[in-house]
């Protein structure tokens, strides 16, 4: 066994085939179902882009007006669920997601079907429910009952909605609106890959979508943001940004919100964040978190040419910040956009399903003899 190649992290392993979306990591280009991120971004709705995805095409609008209502009617969770949060409440919100998810499974009627109409309308009714768990646990945790869901709002509007309870500003919404739609689907990342192996036990859409959140709560997967922001804090002043990151670099330190697995160019999701978050700094009258994350840019320059870019955490966490949520919110944020994403990777993977088992090389010790308990020394 000598000979065998070991591809550590399965790095530039292809496992699957996909129409979900497409990577170029050497130019910056991401396309959902072959549009480019960059029209979506600037042109659609998170409604809008989930239809996409699910369905592999754009939508009329009436069925886009069809599909928001079915999200609209969804959103509400079971008083068991609350309870449940309720129970859980002290734990990381992730966590909470986690469980919440899960047990979502014990009140939905399809949970053991996974025909693809089902664990379509599955993903459907968790994209629904996703954001109404983060904010009522995030509520509950502060001794506040939970908000209702919203019909009269849109996705992202209903969520800063149920977390805030009031109406929230129309152009903040569409800021919220526009993360979800830059993290609802990335390819075989860890989380979707890891959704993807637990489909192919033939487990059931709940397990996978669980499975995912798990993965994801992992800081080398979506941690950044909220590490970004906890520096951009550290620092607090435009003018330390650069003795900051060069004392941290010297040190063998790392900037948190550069470098990909997949990118050695920008991540292009990047500049739609990066353009929000000067509009959003400017808007609120706080500047100085955009400052300084653009002066930590600045001194991360060289290493562009090393393939380690900004990528679209670096700036999601001071939109957050700024609009108001904590730091623990960022991860399951994250999550909310995602639910759409890992539910297309695993209806490809029931499509046409095979046991994901790769394997390990053993290097241990050969034939070893027992020696019975008493006569060991």
């Amino acid at each position: 066994m000598s000979d065998v190649e070991i591809k550590r992290g399965l790095k530039d392993v292809y496992f699957a085939t996909s129409e979900a979306s497409f990577i170029d990591g050497a130019i910056g280009k991401l396309l959902y179902r072959g549009y480019n991120i960059d029209d979506l971004a600037q042109n659609s709705t998170f409604e809008e882009t989930v239809y996409l995805l699910l369905h592999g095409k754009l939508p009329t609008a009436k069925e886009l007006a069809d599909f928001d209502a079915t999200l609209r009617a969804n959103r509400r969770l079971p008083k068991e669920i609350l309870q449940v949060i309720e129970l859980v409440k002290a734990a990381h919100p992730m966590d909470v997601l986690r469980t919440a998810m899960s047990a979502l499974a014990a009140f939905d009627s399809e949970t053991n079907d996974n025909s693809k109409e089902a664990t379509l309308r599955k993903g459907i009714r968790l994209t629904a429910q996703a954001p109404t768990i983060v904010a009522a646990h995030d509520r509950m945790r502060h001794g506040n009952a939970a908000v209702d869901p919203n019909p009269r709002l849109g996705h992202a509007a209903n969520f800063l909605y149920m977390l805030f309870d009031k109406d929230p500003d129309p152009e903040e919404a569409k800021l919220v609106d526009l993360d979800f739609v830059l993290h609802a689907e990335h390819g075989s990342n860890a989380s979707a890959f890891a959704a993807r192996v637990t489909a192919s036990t033939l487990a059931d859409l709940h397990a996978a979508v669980t499975t995912g959140v798990a993965t994801l709560k992992g800081p080398w997967h979506g941690g950044a943001a909220e590490a970004v922001m906890r520096m951009a804090l550290e620092i607090g002043n435009p003018e330390r940004a650069s003795e900051y990151a060069r004392g941290l670099l010297e040190s063998g330190g790392r900037i948190m919100g550069f470098g990909h697995r997949v990118y050695r160019a920008e991540d292009p999701r990047a500049r739609h964040m990066r353009e929000r978050s000067k509009w959003l700094a400017e808007r609120k009258g706080e500047p100085r978190w955009f400052q300084i994350l653009t002066e930590l840019e600045k001194a991360m320059q060289p290493y562009a040419a090393k393939g380690i870019c900004v990528n679209v955490d670096f700036y999601a966490g001071s939109v957050y910040h700024l609009l108001g949520i904590p730091e623990d919110l960022f991860i399951p944020i994250f999550a909310v956009g995602r639910v759409p994403g890992w539910t297309l990777q695993v209806m490809e993977q029931f499509a046409d399903n095979i046991l994901i088992r790769p394997l390990t090389q053993y290097i241990g010790p050969m034939d070893v003899s027992y020696v019975p308990l008493k006569e060991r020394q």
